[in-house]
């Protein structure tokens, strides 16, 4: 762990995120298991989220009790893959606003295509959580961060399954101010620009277009 990136190697978040690593786990096993790391990357993710207090009142007296302040996130899907990692955030804040970003990787010139985006208004009083499922080259993340900033954000993390080197060097190099939160950073990248050894195409796998 360090002030920059987190690397969460919870036992049950590695034996899960081998299971995904299997080329022969099927589709919809495949998109369960990504909601399971998902949800406990988010503990993680969320370690220092805003907090507010609430009067309740317990079976022996009343009390000002710590509450999440959900409204206060913004939960920004990288699109497509970061659809997947929705569902997991969203069970723990269910009330945290949603926006997508639709980034395309040209696979000659591995750089990002904008084709889509829509955020939650007032992103600048928001902590937004960008989700998408592997950090690779590291252009599309940085290219979707420069939105989110555009559009006002100031508070931003970002949450992905695996990470490479070079993804995070990327990341680093553009945006020092964004804590990097995963489950593993693999070897490095092949020449078309994949995680080695990852999972393959988290997308395909995901909606079965492989």
């Amino acid at each position: 762990m360090s002030e920059y990136l987190t690397v969460v190697d919870h036992p049950l978040v590695l034996h899960k995120l081998s299971l995904m690593r299997d080329v022969n786990t099927p589709t919809k096993e495949f998109r369960l298991l990504l909601k399971e790391i998902t949800l406990l990357l988010a503990y993680e993710i969320t370690r220092e989220m805003p907090m507010t207090t609430q009067q309740i009142e317990t079976p022996l007296e009343v009390m000002d009790a710590p509450v999440a302040d959900g409204e206060t996130i913004a939960l920004v899907s990288i699109l497509r893959a970061g659809n997947g990692m929705l569902d997991g955030v969203l069970e723990l804040m269910p009330n945290a606003g949603v926006g997508f970003v639709g980034l395309q990787r040209n696979e000659e010139t591995l750089q990002p295509e904008q084709y889509y985006f829509k955020v939650p208004a007032r992103l600048d009083e928001r902590v937004v959580i960008a989700v998408d499922p592997m950090l690779a080259t590291g252009n599309s993340s940085v290219a979707a961060i420069d939105l989110l900033k555009q559009a006002g954000a100031r508070d931003i993390r970002f949450l992905c399954l695996l990470a490479a080197p070079e993804g995070i060097a990327r990341m680093q190099e553009a945006h020092p101010d964004v804590h990097i939160v995963t489950a593993a950073v693999d070897r490095g990248l092949n020449d078309k620009g994949y995680i080695m050894p990852g999972l393959g195409d988290a997308g395909d796998r995901m909606f079965g277009t492989v």
